[in-house]
C-alpha cells in the first residue's frame, strides 16, 4: 500500500503545484501590469496571435524544448516527450484558471491592480513550492535553464537570470513588432523577477521541511523496514 501511496502523494503535490502556479500567473494577467518572465513569451504570443494563453503556453514550451535539443546536440526522446506532456497539462491549467480568475471583478484602478499583482506573487511562489518539493520532472523552461547552466558552465542562478532576461527581451520584441506596445512586459514583470525568489525562499525555509516530511514519511519508513530485513 505504501509503495502506491507515496508516489501518489508526490504526484498529487506536483499536479496541485502546477495548478496553483497557473492560477498565480492568471492573477498576474488579470492585474494587467505585466506577467512573470517565465510566462512572458507565452502571453506575448497570446496577445499578438489572438490564441488562448493555454495554446501559446504549449507553443512556447515546444520552443524551449527545441532550444534544448539544439544546445544538447542530441534528442532525449523520453525526456522531451515527458516535458511536452507536462506543457500540455500546464497549458490546460492556464486556460482553466484564467477563466476562473476572469469571473472576478476586473481591476479598474491601480490600487486594485497592485492587489491582484501581490496576490499573484504569493500564489506563484506557493505553486513553485509544491512543484519543486514533489521532485518530479521539470517543465521545459526550467529544464532549459539547467541546460544553459551546463552548456555554458554558468552557476544556476546566473543561468536563471540569463534565461529570464532573454525570455523577457524576446517577449517585449514580439509585442513591440506586432502590437506596438510592451504588452506582456511591465512593472509586474520586474516585481515577479525580484520578489518571487525572495517569497519562495521564505516559504521554503518555513514550509518545505514539514511538506517533505508529509510527502516522504512513508517512503523513508519503507526504506528502513527493507534494510532491517
Amino acid at each position: 500500500m505504501n509503495c502506491i501511496n507515496v508516489p501518489m502523494k508526490r504526484l498529487g503535490l506536483y499536479v496541485l503545484g502546477l495548478f496553483i502556479l497557473s492560477l498565480g500567473v492568471s492573477f498576474s494577467i488579470q492585474a494587467g501590469l505585466g506577467v512573470s518572465p517565465v510566462s512572458s513569451l507565452a502571453y506575448a504570443f497570446s496577445l499578438t496571435a489572438g490564441l488562448s494563453i493555454g495554446i501559446t503556453t504549449v507553443l512556447a514550451n515546444v520552443l524551449f524544448i527545441i532550444i534544448q535539443v539544439i544546445l544538447n546536440k542530441k534528442i532525449k526522446l523520453k525526456e522531451y516527450l515527458l516535458q511536452l506532456i507536462i506543457a500540455f497539462l500546464f497549458g490546460f491549467f492556464m486556460d482553466a484558471t484564467l477563466f476562473i480568475v476572469q469571473l472576478l471583478p476586473t481591476p479598474e484602478t491601480i490600487i486594485v491592480q497592485c492587489i491582484y499583482l501581490i496576490i499573484s506573487l504569493f500564489i506563484v511562489s506557493s505553486g513553485l513550492l509544491g512543484y519543486f518539493t514533489a521532485k518530479f520532472p521539470l517543465m521545459p523552461y526550467d529544464a532549459l535553464t539547467h541546460v544553459v547552466s551546463e552548456r555554458f558552465k554558468l552557476i544556476f542562478s546566473k543561468a536563471k537570470i540569463t534565461s529570464d532576461l532573454l525570455n523577457v527581451c524576446v517577449a517585449g520584441a514580439v509585442c513591440l513588432i506586432f502590437i506596438h506596445s510592451f504588452g506582456s512586459i511591465g512593472i509586474g514583470t520586474l516585481a515577479a523577477a525580484y520578489f518571487i525568489g525572495k517569497i519562495l525562499g521564505w516559504m521554503m525555509a518555513h514550509f518545505q521541511q514539514p511538506l517533505e516530511q508529509w510527502v516522504y514519511h512513508n517512503e523513508k519508513s519503507e526504506s528502513i523496514s527493507v534494510k532491517s530485513m
